[in-house]
C-alpha cells in the first residue's frame, strides 16, 4: 500500500475512525483503526464490535492494500507532523513508513484479515432528516439518559417514529426529556440506541442543513453523513411507556422568562450541595417563585416575576435536574404545569410544542 495525502484530511478522518475505538475490548485488533486504500480513496474504519465507524477521504493512492494500525499512536504522529502532504507505504516485517518533509516514522501494523467485518445493512428503508435538526435533538435528551448499567435500557435514547412524528425520548427515573420533529415518512420505527453512540453521532454531525440517513434493521442502526457511516447495535428489551408517566392534567401554571428562572436556579444551587445534589425549595405565589435553598453553609433567597394560573404550591427539586433542561430548552418563555408537591413537574416551550420535560420533585419532610 502507498497513498499520499495532506495533513489535515488524513487527521480529520482518523479523529472520526477513533470515536469507535474504545479501548474496552480486550481484542488488540480492535484498538486499531482499518485503513483500505483504493480507486484513489482511502476508507479508515475503528470498531468496538458494538459500535463502527467508517469514513471515506480521496487520496492519492500508488499502490492498493489495507492495513491495521494503533489507533492512539497512528493518530498522534499525523496529529505532530508538520501541515503539509503526508506519504504512507507499507515496508518489509509488518511496519508502514510514514514521511512528512524531514519526519519519518516506521510503526507496525496488524493483519487487517483479523479486523471484525462491519456489519452489511441494506439502505434501501430509510429515513432523512437535515444535520442540525438531529444533533439538536440529541442534545435535547441524552442529558436525561440513566448513567448507571443497573437497567441497560434506560441509558439508551429511544427512536420513535409514528403518523410521520420523529420523537426522541430519554429517561433515568427521575427525569424525562421528549423532543419531537415532524418528518415526511410513512416508516413506523421503535428502536433503542445506545446513549455512547448518539455522543459520537452528535460529535460529527454539522450545524448545515444536509441530511443525515438513518436506517434501522432489527438489531442495528446506521446513520450516513456525507463520506461517513456509523453503525451501531441497538439496545435489547422493551422501553418504558413514556407517554403513561407524562401527566395530561395540573393544577397549576406558571409562565416564567426561562433565562431569569434559570440564573436565579443556579445561583440558589450553589448553597445547598450536600454530595451530588443540591435541594431547591420553590414557593410559588400569585406573581413571584421564590426560590430558597439552606444548608450548612448558609442560605439564599432568590425571586423571578411569574404569571401563575392556579393556586400558589410549595415544591422542592433537585436543581440539576431543572438546570439540564433548562439550558437546553430555545424560546425565552417556558410555562411549568404542576399539580401537587408529590407530582411531577411538567416543563413546555410557551409557542412551539416541539419538547416536553418532566422532573419529580423531592419530598419535603415538613410538609
Amino acid at each position: 500500500m502507498k497513498i499520499t495525502c495532506e495533513k489535515n484530511i488524513l487527521q480529520d478522518a482518523i479523529s472520526i475512525a477513533q470515536k469507535a475505538v474504545t479501548g474496552k475490548s480486550t481484542m488488540q485488533i480492535l484498538q486499531g483503526i482499518l485503513i483500505n486504500a483504493k480507486n484513489n480513496s482511502v476508507i479508515f474504519t475503528g470498531s468496538d464490535i458494538d459500535l463502527s465507524i467508517e469514513t471515506k477521504i480521496k487520496a492519492d493512492v500508488s499502490e492498493e492494500g489495507s492495513i491495521v494500525v494503533d489507533a492512539k499512536l497512528f493518530g498522534e504522529i499525523i496529529r505532530k507532523l508538520p501541515n503539509d502532504i503526508i506519504e504512507i507505504s507499507t515496508g518489509n516485517d509488518n511496519t508502514i513508513e510514514i514521511i512528512c518533509q524531514k519526519s519519518r516514522f516506521s510503526l507496525v501494523h496488524m493483519n487487517p484479515s483479523d479486523f471484525p467485518e462491519l456489519t452489511n445493512i441494506n439502505e434501501n428503508s430509510m429515513f432523512s432528516i437535515p444535520e442540525k435538526i438531529l444533533k439538536s435533538m440529541i442534545k435535547s435528551t441524552i442529558f436525561a439518559t440513566a448513567q448507571e448499567e443497573t437497567r441497560p435500557i434506560l441509558t439508551g435514547v429511544l427512536f420513535e417514529i409514528k403518523d410521520k412524528k420523529f420523537n426522541l425520548v430519554a429517561l433515568d427515573g427521575y427525569r424525562l426529556a421528549v423532543r419531537s420533529e415532524y418528518i415526511d415518512s410513512d416508516n413506523s420505527i421503535n428502536a433503542v440506541i445506545p446513549g455512547k453512540t448518539l455522543n459520537e453521532v452528535a460529535k460529527i454531525l454539522e450545524d448545515g442543513d444536509s441530511n443525515v440517513n438513518i436506517t434501522f434493521t432489527p438489531n442495528h442502526i446506521l446513520f450516513s453523513i456525507g463520506e461517513t457511516k456509523i453503525i451501531s447495535r441497538l439496545l435489547e428489551g422493551e422501553f418504558i411507556r413514556y407517554n403513561s408517566i407524562i401527566p395530561e392534567e395540573y393544577n397549576l401554571k406558571v409562565t416564567v422568562k426561562r433565562t431569569e428562572l434559570l440564573n436565579c436556579i443556579e445561583r440558589a444551587s450553589l448553597m445547598g450541595k450536600e454530595g451530588n445534589t443540591s435541594l431547591i425549595k420553590l414557593n410559588i405565589e400569585e406573581e413571584n417563585m421564590i426560590i430558597t435553598s439552606n444548608s450548612q453553609l448558609g442560605m439564599v433567597r432568590e425571586e423571578v416575576s411569574i404569571i401563575l394560573q392556579g393556586q400558589p404550591l410549595q415544591i422542592a427539586f433537585n436543581s440539576k435536574y431543572l438546570i439540564d433542561a433548562l439550558k437546553i430548552m430555545e424560546e425565552e418563555e417556558i410555562v411549568m404545569e404542576l399539580s401537587s408537591s408529590v407530582s411531577p413537574c411538567v416543563i413546555k416551550n410557551k409557542e412551539q410544542d416541539n419538547c416536553t420535560y418532566l422532573v419529580l420533585p423531592v419530598r419535603l419532610l415538613n410538609n
